[in-house]
């Protein structure tokens, strides 16, 4: 397949997301996706793109999850009312701090990513990339993990109800979505979601919850009752690097989608596996998710794709322009996308020596204990999930 020619690519993004911000010691950073696309007008990666603003989610639309208290509370908190079943909730801690314009925020990043559900179930885009979106962590009366509203959740419920244009047979079931998380950080609340449900499976690739936040997605978490078998967890150990990385997802990623065989691809590109992120532990250079999406892109699947973490900010942005330009055909052909001399390697943000970052060579204490510990991993979600697809 050669997605420049076939792929109808759609970025979803919103100037009014760039107004806002959360307190400026909060390592969330929503300034990330703006400074990605502006990288890619920089480097004509938006030219002959089509670009969707988005409106944010209704109300009607958020309680198809959240609970109408826990919105009237983030109301409430985000005007400076912050009470004792707020504190319950999640808010006004280090990671879900109250700020003004919260509500508007996330209801606005939500209903981006719905928006990019709505241009795939319509058929106007094959992909469409919304890199403010992928809050995972958040429950249906909860906030956590940065996250207050989740859109993955509401995305995949959306893409569930209706079926997908130009399929070869009608069907009256509703359509299979894959979510495929490769943010470093497991996908607790999009797996409780959908945990025993069988139209969504989820796979996450993480590192793993013995060393990070928030604590959960071990192998043993496989869903339950019609979803058991659905929810796929590869907890990664630290140090993990782009040749383990590819091997475990290879191994894991690839038979599943090929037999699930879903009707979407939802794809969370948290940035967070990179080398030098300030909150986590892996040793990825942003080659690894070029691989990862040049993957997925070998089912010829509809994707919608989020952006999720990612806390050193042009790292991040970076590699999202990256991913943005593998999944529209161009990063083969354009020459400014060749290794160049930024990125994690130098710990440079100068991306105009290529989008790719220099190659990480594994140091004697990473061969030692990464390729012992992945390959562990890989025989026990083999043991644990493949015989229940037939694998």
């Amino acid at each position: 397949m050669n997605p420049s020619n076939t792929q109808k690519a759609v970025f979803v993004h919103s100037p009014e997301l760039e107004q806002y911000s959360y307190p400026p010691e909060c390592p969330f950073k929503a300034s990330r996706a703006g400074k990605a696309r502006s990288i890619l007008a920089s480097m004509g990666l938006l030219d002959g793109r089509a670009e969707c603003s988005p409106m944010p989610a209704t109300r009607e639309t958020l309680e198809r999850f959240h609970t109408a208290e826990y919105l009237d509370t983030m109301q409430r908190a985000a005007k400076g009312h912050l009470d004792i079943d707020g504190f319950a909730m999640g808010f006004g801690t280090p990671d879900c701090p109250v700020f003004v314009g919260m509500y508007e925020y996330a209801a606005l990043a939500c209903g981006a990513t719905i928006a990019a559900a709505e241009l795939i179930l319509s058929g106007e885009a094959t992909i469409a990339f919304n890199p403010s979106g992928g809050y995972h962590h958040a429950g249906p009366d909860y906030a956590s993990g940065f996250c207050y509203i989740n859109d993955i959740v509401l995305a995949c419920m959306a893409l569930t109800r209706q079926q997908f244009p130009g399929r070869r047979e009608q069907r009256s079931c509703v359509g299979r979505v894959l979510f495929l998380d490769v943010d470093v950080h497991h996908c607790n609340g999009v797996q409780d979601a959908f945990q025993d449900r069988s139209d969504v499976m989820t796979i996450s690739f993480h590192e793993s919850g013995k060393t990070l936040y928030p604590g959960t997605g071990f192998e043993n978490e496989i869903g339950t009752g019609e979803g058991r078998g659905y929810s796929v967890n590869v907890p990664l150990p630290v140090g993990t690097y782009d040749e383990m990385y590819m091997k475990a997802f290879r191994a894991i990623a690839l038979p599943l989608i090929e037999v699930y065989d879903p009707e979407v691809i939802v794809l969370e590109l948290g940035m967070d596996c990179l080398s030098g992120d300030p909150l986590a532990h892996l040793n990825l250079t942003n080659n690894c998710y070029a691989d990862v999406v040049e993957c997925v892109l070998s089912f010829g699947k509809p994707i919608l794709a989020a952006g999720g973490g990612g806390y050193h900010v042009e790292n991040t942005a970076r590699g999202w322009a990256l991913a943005w330009a593998v999944m529209c055909g161009e990063a083969a052909h354009d020459h400014t996308m060749g290794a160049g001399m930024g990125g994690v390697m130098l710990e440079s943000t100068d991306w105009l020596g290529g989008l790719r970052d220099r190659t990480l060579a594994p140091d004697i204490e990473q061969l030692r204990t990464v390729p012992p510990a992945i390959d562990a991993v890989i025989e026990a979600v083999k043991a644990n999930v493949f015989p229940l697809h037939g694998l």
